[in-house]
């Protein structure tokens, strides 16, 4: 789904507060009813005032109807998800243009944003539900069968869980994004200067960076955690460089040291040291890198290893925190993990069998059925997807480091709108 922010300064203050309604009701109704939406909008030009507001955000594209409904109502579209979360972003003064998409992937969104100075921000915009299945009725069976609501809601807890991990990670000095700001699906997180380390075609030492990786997956294990999709595209390399001056017959000489540095991005999939697979989380990631390595830069290690066994003896010695009770105690459930791994298990393994299918696909399927008669609760009705690749992708433009010009990138200045501002006609 693209993020098209042209209407959102558009919006009045009635707009949000009828879009929110719309939001809130979706706790318990797939289908909001009307009258419910009036009830919790309380707008002072009463139900008139709502309806005027519900055709600007239905022609927007924000909510939605459902074909053969059996009362009126709407339902709230990603593209309202995604409004709602640019809107508490703004208020809080953390964005305010948003520019490309830079990275895309069957779970995620990565869009370049700034704040009212200009500095460079990322968005990160969860998409759980992405790729759908051939079998669609499974897989509406599986949603109303699952006690939580749809994949916006699992979005919502992966945006969650990666936020709360980032947070962790930070404070204990690790190599992370830094977090700055979360709302409903989406995350920002500070922008870093790199590349995927999957663009990387050659580096001076790879014993050295491998050694370095490895020493990452060991520190996680001592902390209590595995990534659990620790691979070449979920690692940048950041370029380090340091002068170095020396005096040589008498004269002083400028040396630059480059250094390359790993930094590690994407947590939603990642697991406590004691989950029931922990182990093969734990070699997974170990074996990516082993076949990354042996395959770009024809670098196999002498020693055999790390073995699950042994990092397990490490965890929460020397005073290391244990990451994954912080992380609970955050208010990220056991309960909520669970839902969110099922969820991502589930799609992973129709991908995996080759069930899976692109959402354009998917969209003649789901007209037939729903002109069939039956109810429709695709929550993606309005995606425009393009084609997609195995994982998200940071790529960082050529003129990092410096304000972006509303010209350069086609920045969208964001309004919170509401402040006297009025409907156009």
């Amino acid at each position: 789904m693209f993020l098209d922010t042209r209407v959102l300064r558009h919006l009045t203050a009635e707009d949000w507060r009828v879009l929110t309604a719309v939001e809130m009701g979706s706790k318990n109704h797939e289908l909001v009813p009307t009258p419910l939406i009036e009830r919790i909008a309380r707008l002072k030009g009463g139900a008139s005032g709502v309806h005027k507001s519900i055709a600007t955000l239905a022609k927007s594209g924000l909510i939605g109807r459902m074909k053969e409904a059996k009362y009126d109502g709407y339902r709230l579209t990603y593209g309202g998800l995604d409004y709602l979360a640019l809107h508490t972003h703004s208020s809080k003064d953390v964005v305010y243009s948003v520019g490309s998409r830079v990275g895309v992937g069957k779970e995620s969104d990565i869009m370049i944003v700034a704040d009212k100075t200009g500095k460079q921000k990322i968005l990160k915009i969860h998409r759980l539900g992405r790729i759908s299945f051939r079998t669609v009725k499974s897989n509406r069976d599986y949603l109303r069968n699952r006690q939580g609501g749809s994949w916006m809601y699992l979005s919502r807890l992966a945006a969650m869980k990666e936020y709360a991990f980032m947070q962790a990670l930070q404070e204990e000095g690790f190599p992370v994004p830094e977090p700055i700001s979360q709302s409903r699906h989406t995350i920002v997180m500070s922008l870093v200067e790199s590349l995927p380390l999957r663009q990387v075609s050659s580096v001076p030492d790879p014993a050295s960076l491998y050694a370095e990786l490895i020493d990452l997956i060991l520190r996680l294990a001592k902390h209590g955690l595995i990534h659990g999709d620790f691979n070449e595209f979920n690692i940048l390399i950041k370029e380090e460089r340091t002068n170095k001056y020396t005096i040589e017959d008498g004269e002083e000489k400028e040396t630059e040291t480059v250094t390359l540095v790993p930094v590690i991005i994407d947590f939603p999939q990642m697991v406590s040291m004691d989950h029931v697979n922990a182990e093969m989380y734990f070699d997974r990631d170990v074996e990516c890198i082993k076949r990354f390595f042996k395959k770009r830069f024809h670098f196999v290690p002498t020693q055999p290893g790390p073995f699950f066994k042994d990092a397990k003896k490490t965890v929460g010695k020397d005073g290391a925190k244990r990451l994954d009770a912080t992380v609970e105690a955050s208010g990220f459930t056991k309960k909520m993990l669970k839902e969110l791994e099922k969820a991502i298990q589930e799609q992973q393994a129709k991908i995996d069998a080759g069930e899976a299918v692109e959402e354009e696909e998917l969209d003649e399927d789901e007209d037939e059925e729903d002109d069939s008669g039956s109810d429709s609760d695709d929550e993606e009705d309005e995606e425009d997807q393009q084609e997609e690749e195995e994982h998200a992708v940071f790529e960082i433009p050529a003129n990092v480091g410096r304000p972006l010009s509303d010209a350069e990138k086609g920045l969208e200045k964001l309004s919170l709108g509401g402040k006297g501002g009025k409907r156009r006609a």
